[in-house]
């Protein structure tokens, strides 16, 4: 009975080790992890360096920078009385895009005239984001990283991958 006794505290005492903590066996996916982040700094360091570039040799505009990354002039105010549209707003627009050498890749004509609810339909994050911005009867010229816009996949015609654009976007009134 004793030999049973010890055996079974022999047992319960060295049960209640602390367990050691496991190491991934994957260190290629951490590795892998910290590439696509160090990819993504550089794209953006060289994206904002295009995008000031840009704006410089537009010196004809005076560009402000929004809170969510891209530039943005004035080429037409509106009557600052407007209301700035809000969510469920219905709005139309006009709006071309170009590269930031201003060579034009999509005209207005092509594009045609949109209406839009603010935030409750499919749209490129740079032209909501621009929209959200923009009293009817305002012409602004926005200067989009590439995610805001297409990102890395293009368009596959005339947008490249991971490239920056220059959208100039009319607010027609609504009726």
């Amino acid at each position: 009975m004793r030999i049973a006794f010890s055996l079974f505290l022999l047992i319960f005492t060295f049960s209640c080790a602390k367990n050691q903590a496991r190491y991934p066996l994957n260190k290629k996916k951490d590795a892998f992890l910290n590439n696509s982040a160090e990819r993504n700094k550089t794209l953006l360091a060289r994206e904002e360096y295009l995008l000031k570039t840009a704006a410089k040799k537009d010196s004809s505009l005076s560009y402000q920078v929004s809170e969510a990354g891209f530039l943005y002039a004035y080429i037409k105010t509106s009557d600052a009385k407007l209301p700035l549209p809000s969510k469920g707003t219905k709005v139309r627009f006009q709006y071309q895009i170009e590269d930031l050498d201003k060579n034009i890749l999509y005209d207005k004509s092509t594009l045609g005239t949109i209406d839009y609810a603010i935030d409750q339909e499919d749209l490129l994050p740079g032209l909501r984001e621009g929209l959200r911005m923009m009293r009817a009867g305002e012409v602004v010229v926005f200067l989009f990283p590439s995610y805001l816009c297409y990102g890395y996949q293009g368009d596959e015609e005339k947008i490249g991958v991971n490239q920056p654009l220059r959208f100039t976007i009319e607010r027609l009134p609504t009726n």
